[in-house]
């Protein structure tokens, strides 16, 4: 009898321990992982894309394991760029991730379960108002990237606390904030441009019922019954005052552009040059960005003609900035009145140390100052005083700091090895203990 029930022990415990491991591997993918193997961003596996993980899952798990661990000269980095991360919460979400392609029929189940618990049961609420179809699309495609995982302060998609306060602001006030964007960071339409009004607005009303909220601008006044309408004292119709008619206005002839549809145009949220080859330096009237209802849109030089002629990179928009300026094919104006204004260029490298295995950063101010004068980065992006900028990959991939350009005209993330480029000084035993460098 003591064996049975000890047997029986062991086996509830061995079942509540692989429970804590799979609820460790969700929370940690949905807080980290989530930001690049969401969307498949910069290479990375997409969640869920078993072509994707194919030829990975070959390697087999200890060897995903590892590259999880220890980062990839790819450019992942190690523990997902989270070194406060236990090894065991890294393996549990390289097997999450794995089970959601058909891994372990184990680990699959509880992945099911897991989801069936957080997003796939409220996802099934009711969407208030707007199309549930386009809303779950819009959310997917673009909001899931911050409001997945509550990354930079979104509030977290099926979160009623994250939502709470802002359920009191009314639908139209969210539903504005979503098209405009907010002063906190969040980027007009989610960054994603070619969205149209309608599609944002559906995707806000899904996250809304995900906290099982109906639009609480439509819930607050509810319609008033047939027989009070029928009560009503009948409305005199009062002619209104006979006013002059305008002569019609001729609109300018705008060249017809393409339909802009989110199928055909997809810039990437918060780094649209690591569009698919054929979406690269699209004509102005196509790029998802200009407005091609804009005569002067259709003024613009054509990227590909206008960067033909430039130094090629194998990245972003395959031009090489700073080889081309070098080589004086491009020649900035430092003064729009005084044609032979000269730059100011400051010739200094801030090395920025990074944790883990990737090498530290290295900003050049000689290659950034011969484009812009200082007043361009300086203080609004960045504060010009020792340990007063935070800057983080995901900042980075909402559009702030470096992102306020790369990504958009300057080389994307993609490139780790531009910025991360100076390798780590390695200590010998002895210069370890002393405290000081070799």
């Amino acid at each position: 009898m003591r064996t049975i029930l000890l047997t029986a022990c062991l086996a509830l415990l061995a079942f509540s321990a692989t429970a804590q491991d799979k609820g460790a591997g969700k929370a940690t993918y949905d807080k980290t992982c989530a930001l690049c193997h969401g969307p498949g961003l910069a290479g990375a596996p997409k969640f869920g894309n078993k072509a994707d993980w194919e030829a990975r899952k070959k390697a087999g798990s200890a060897k995903l394991h590892a590259s999880a661990l220890k980062g990839t000269p790819n450019g992942m980095p190690a523990k997902g760029g989270n070194l406060s991360l236990a090894d065991g919460d890294v393996k549990a979400a390289v097997d999450y991730m794995l089970a959601a392609v058909g891994g372990a029929k184990a680990e699959a189940k509880a992945v099911e379960k897991a989801d069936a618990k957080g997003v796939t049961k409220t996802a099934a609420a009711p969407a208030a108002g707007g199309d549930k179809g386009a809303g779950k699309a819009a959310y997917e495609k673009t909001c899931a990237l911050c409001h997945g995982p509550g990354l930079a302060g979104a509030p977290k998609y099926g979160s009623k606390a994250d939502w709470a306060p802002r359920l009191k602001a009314g639908s139209a006030k969210l539903h504005a904030s979503a098209l405009k964007g907010t002063a906190a960071g969040m980027p007009a339409k989610g960054g994603n441009l070619a969205l149209s009004d309608g599609d944002v607005k559906a995707a806000v009303d899904y996250m809304l019922a995900a906290v099982g909220a109906a639009s609480p601008d439509s819930a607050a006044a509810p319609a008033p019954s047939p027989a009070k309408v029928a009560a009503a004292a009948p409305v005199a119709v009062v002619p209104a005052p006979a006013t002059p008619v305008a002569p019609p206005v001729v609109p300018l002839a705008v060249p017809a552009a393409a339909p802009r549809t989110s199928a055909a145009i997809d810039p990437n949220a918060f780094n649209r040059l690591l569009a698919a080859p054929g979406k690269r330096n699209a004509p102005p009237a196509e790029d998802g960005i200009h407005d091609p209802a804009n005569t002067g849109t259709h003024a613009l030089q054509p990227p590909l003609s206008a960067l033909g002629g430039m130094n090629p990179l194998g990245a972003g928009n395959r031009v090489n900035w700073v080889s081309s300026l070098e080589g004086g094919k491009i020649k900035p104006r430092w003064d729009r009145d005084d044609a032979n204004a000269n730059a100011v260029v400051m010739d200094l490298n801030i090395v920025r140390e990074v944790k883990g295995s990737m090498p530290d950063v290295v900003y050049p101010h000689k290659q950034h100052t011969e484009w812009l004068d200082c007043s361009n980065c300086h203080p609004q992006i960045f504060i010009p005083q020792k340990g007063a900028n935070q800057i983080s990959m995901a900042s980075i991939m909402l559009g702030q700091k470096c992102g306020v350009c790369h990504g958009k005209v300057a080389f994307p993330v993609s490139e780790c090895r531009l910025c991360h480029s100076k390798k780590k000084e390695s200590l010998t035993p002895a210069a370890a203990v002393a405290g000081a460098k070799p």
